[in-house]
């Protein structure tokens, strides 16, 4: 069985591998900047490090042990990044800043914009790195789904139907909406119990993050649920 994290793995090379390591340094270097930024760094140096931890990854190769993790998947990285934390210098990541080649494009400023908006709160770093951690793994399926549509020719579909993946519909929602599609509202029910089960298919690929057993995704997926407050 091939999951979607062992692309990452050494054995597959090639433009496949690179977009799945560009998939997971998109999707969840956040969680990590937000991590570090907690920690008293200042936006720039939460920036360096970030780079650099990712960059760490990639040179180590570091999901292709993903299948033979004993623990959950975010909490793994949290102790990888803090363990990272500890041994690296401020001086080593100053000298690297604007050399080399970085493994994805960090908006600073985007950054700094999701970090201000967040409330204040009373939560360990940890718990708030398992927060933002799920919200990144739905906003991953989420961005999936909408390209997945938008190659399928089903744009107009996804953005009509699209919000009711995180609520349900209000009366004359769905007469309304296939009003804008050219379908009956029992039509616009079906597709919208479609999109929210690829939806859900998505998402638990992306939180089986290689994993084979069962089980364990099912322990991922009810620690997500735990995590956005379900």
């Amino acid at each position: 069985m091939t999951t979607r994290w062992t692309l990452m793995g050494g054995g597959e090379q090639g433009s496949r591998r690179d977009a799945a390591w560009e998939h997971f340094c998109r999707s969840y270097w956040y969680p990590v900047y937000a991590f570090v930024r907690r920690r008293g760094k200042t936006p720039e140096d939460a920036s360096d490090l970030t780079q650099a931890f990712f960059a760490k990854l990639i040179e180590q190769d570091w999901l292709a042990q993903v299948e033979r993790r004993e623990s959950r998947f975010s909490t793994l990285l949290i102790t990888v990044l803090k363990n990272f934390l500890i041994k690296q210098h401020h001086r080593e990541v100053a000298q690297k800043r604007g050399g080399g080649e970085t493994p994805m494009s960090l908006d600073l400023a985007q950054a700094e914009s999701w970090f201000g908006a967040e409330p204040a709160t009373l939560d360990t770093p940890e718990t708030l790195f398992e927060k933002r951690w799920a919200h990144a793994v739905m906003d991953a399926a989420l961005a999936r789904l909408r390209d997945e549509c938008e190659a399928t020719g089903k744009a107009t579909m996804f953005a009509v139907l699209g919000p009711f993946l995180s609520r349900e519909p209000s009366p004359g929602d769905y007469e309304a909406a296939g009003e804008k599609l050219g379908i009956a509202a029992r039509s616009v029910a079906v597709s919208v119990h479609r999109l929210r089960a690829d939806y859900r298919a998505m998402v638990r690929e992306e939180v089986a993050a290689g994993l084979l057993d069962g089980k364990l995704v099912n322990e991922e997926m009810q620690a997500l649920a735990s995590a956005l407050g379900l």
